[in-house]
Order: structure tokens, then C-alpha cells, then sequence
């Protein structure tokens, strides 16, 4: 199926802008009639597909664009700024995002057994070619919100599919990798989870290495490698757009929302506020009153 064929599917079931959630859980459909301002989330394992329309996503400072041609893999849990480029009300943004089971990657290593390639762990997050098997896949599985009554029987089968399209196409070495038990980069996935699950404590870099089991040298290079960020960087970036959700959606003063994600000066949470989202959090925030909500995937 073709990408305008997937955009049609897309664009029926979601008919208006916003994030839609589907009845298959690990699908979620997006749509937007404008570009959007930058938006800071946390992107999970994840396949992201653009069916029209184009985005583009911020790790630290690396860019990285996708559109009809290009899907997005994300294999662990990242903090990224995403934003819709390319939209209009004639041709709105249309995307579909598919939650990844890394479990399930797993059962079909063991499957069918591949080979885990010794090369240190990439990035967490890539871009890579729409090839047309995959493609397919994913256009039957969002074209089964079409028929409900397939979904129990179907929806399954089309995942693992898809799950096997990724393990044995392109970037399948990245996947492998992170689904391997005890290799590196599935040491790192357990170094982002044990920072995630703590990131308003403050924590010794050897605590983090302890529960990864690497050495704090080991861990600091690959975790680099993966997240782009040391693991101090990555802890202060989920606070910082923690903070930022706070005071946005739950009303909460910056004084507040410092205290909450673990900043004892407010003086320091209001100087790394500015350096990471440009503007102090009162000018901040009421321009991202102003604008338009944004779209994800």
C-alpha cells in the first residue's frame, strides 16, 4: 500500500486534529493541520510512520527529520524536542505511532536465533528508509480500525509482523542489540529506567553503574553513545521538561515546580531553565499558551 493510501486510512479515522488512541493499544494516530511549535517529550520504544506531511525531532543538539519516505525507530526511552514542519489544512500532518514489545523482539530472536553483532551501542533513536514490506504491514494494522471485529484475531499478528519487519530489515542490529539479554546496550535501557524511575533524587554516577553492572567509565561512554547525553544531562532534562508540564498544564509556580523534580535553588532550576528552553519560565510559558497544540509521533 502505497504512502497517499495509508494517509486516506489515517486521515478517516482521524478525522480531526489531535492525538487519537485506538482500540489496538499499541497504536496511537496523530494529526495536524498546522506546523507546531517545538514540543519536549519523552519518546518511548517506538515505531513512528509519517503518512503525510513531515516532523522533525531533537536529540541534544542532532536533528532528525522524517516523512513519507522515512520512519523513526526509537528503541529506548529518550527526551526529545519534537515538532510538525510540514502541515497544512489541505494536507494535514498524518502519522501513525507503534509501540514497540522489545519482549517481543525477544521471542523472535529465540525464534528464529540471528547473530548479535559485537558493535558498541548507537544512538536510541533513528531514521531509516521506508521499505514497502513494512510499509504494508503497517498499513494493514491501522486498516483493521476499519473492521473492529478482526481486531482480536489480527491485530496481534500483524505486530510480530511488524516487529519482525524492523529485526531483519535495516536497522534489525540496533534492535537486536537492545533486546539481547545482558548485552550493552540493554545495560544502558537499565541505566535510563533507574534514572527515570528517580530523576527528582540526586544520585552517584556509581549507583547508576552498579545497577546497569558496568563500571562508571563503561556506563558514562555508552550511555553517551545511546542518549546522547551523559547520565547527570539525561537527569536534568527530564526535570527540566518535568517542571515545564508542571507549571503548564498543572498550574504550578516555578518556585513549585523546581521543588517537585528535585532543584533546591530556584535560582539555579530558573538559569538552567533559560539555557535549555531559551526564555525564562514566566516568558516561556505564556508563548507556549499562545501557540497551538502540537501533534506527536
Amino acid at each position: 500500500m502505497p504512502a497517499n493510501e495509508l494517509a486516506a486510512l489515517i486521515g478517516r479515522i482521524a478525522a480531526t486534529d489531535g492525538v487519537h488512541p485506538t482500540a489496538i493499544g499499541p497504536v496511537t494516530l496523530y494529526r495536524s493541520s498546522m506546523a507546531s511549535e517545538p514540543c519536549d517529550c519523552v519518546y518511548e520504544p517506538a515505531l513512528c510512520v509519517v503518512a503525510q506531511g513531515s516532523k522533525r525531532v531533537l536529540l541534544g543538539e542532532e536533528a532528525y527529520v522524517y516523512d513519507p519516505s522515512h520512519f523513526l525507530l526509537v528503541s529506548v526511552g529518550l527526551p526529545v524536542v519534537g515538532q510538525v514542519t510540514t502541515a497544512s489544512s489541505e494536507e494535514p500532518y498524518l502519522a501513525a505511532k507503534i509501540d514497540l514489545d522489545l519482549g517481543q523482539v525477544g521471542e523472535l530472536m529465540a525464534d528464529a536465533p540471528v547473530a548479535i553483532d559485537a558493535e558498541p551501542p548507537g544512538r536510541g533513536l533513528t531514521v531509516s528508509t521506508l521499505d514497502p514490506p513494512l510499509l504494508d504491514a503497517v498499513s494493514r494494522l491501522v486498516g483493521l480500525l476499519e473492521t473492529p471485529r478482526d481486531v482480536p484475531a489480527l491485530a496481534p499478528l500483524v505486530l510480530r509482523e511488524i516487529a519482525y519487519r524492523l529485526l531483519t530489515g535495516e536497522q534489525g542490529g540496533r534492535l537486536r542489540r537492545i533486546a539481547a539479554e545482558g548485552g550493552l546496550s540493554q545495560r544502558v535501557a537499565r541505566a535510563i529506567e533507574w534514572i527515570r524511575r528517580r530523576y527528582a533524587e540526586p544520585f552517584r554516577i556509581e549507583d547508576v553503574a552498579k545497577a546497569a553492572r558496568m563500571s562508571p567509565s563503561t556506563l558514562h561512554q555508552h550511555f553517551k553513545a545511546v542518549t546522547a547525553m551523559s547520565p547527570l544531562q539525561y537527569q536534568k532534562r527530564l526535570r527540566l521538561q518535568e517542571a515545564r508540564r508542571l507549571m503548564l498544564v498543572g498550574g504550578l509556580d516555578a518556585a513549585e515546580a523546581a521543588y517537585r523534580v528535585g532543584y533546591e535553588s530556584p535560582s539555579q532550576f530558573s538559569r538552567e531553565y533559560r539555557r535549555a528552553f531559551g526564555e525564562p519560565p514566566a516568558r516561556d510559558l505564556a508563548r507556549l499558551r499562545a501557540a497551538p497544540s502540537p501533534a506527536g509521533a
